[in-house]
């Protein structure tokens, strides 16, 4: 990783995105039904630990007991945190649209990784963690 990635990664910003789990939110982009693929199944693991999760996919009804919205604008929420499970030629569109409503943190999933995106939603205010899992990093403050 270039110094960039380092301080978009800072386990200070790891550590305040994910908080104690009560009352933290998080918007899950890519969740999908199949229990096998991690989006489900560390969406899952974050649930039992206490986060709400709200699924982001436009070709399901719902997922983990959640219902499941087409897009980031249609959340009744605005989430503390946007988990990313999408290729990386996805990510601008999602940092555009997290510019639009103003939400201040990406969580962009391990293996994926739009350095230009990462630097773009950086310079508009929002917090970047990219090539990182959630999980493994819950789990990491667990021990």
């Amino acid at each position: 990783m270039d110094e960039k990635e380092d301080e978009m990664n800072e386990q200070k910003v790891v550590d305040e995105m994910l908080g104690d789990g009560r009352g933290r939110t998080i918007a899950v982009v890519g969740l999908s039904e199949n229990s096998g693929k991690p989006s489900h199944y560390v969406s899952a693991y974050m649930q039992e630990h206490g986060y709400k999760i709200y699924p982001v996919n436009p070709s399901i009804e719902s997922v983990l007991g959640e219902r499941s919205y087409k897009s980031l604008a249609e959340l009744p929420v605005k989430p503390d945190v946007v988990n990313v499970f999408r290729l990386p030629g996805v990510i601008p569109s999602i940092v555009d649209e997290m510019l639009a409503l103003e939400l201040k943190e990406l969580w962009v999933q391990q293996g994926i990784v739009n350095v230009e995106a990462a630097k773009r939603a950086e310079e508009g205010g929002i917090r970047v963690v990219m090539d990182r899992c959630i999980m493994v990093e819950h789990r990491r403050r667990q021990l």
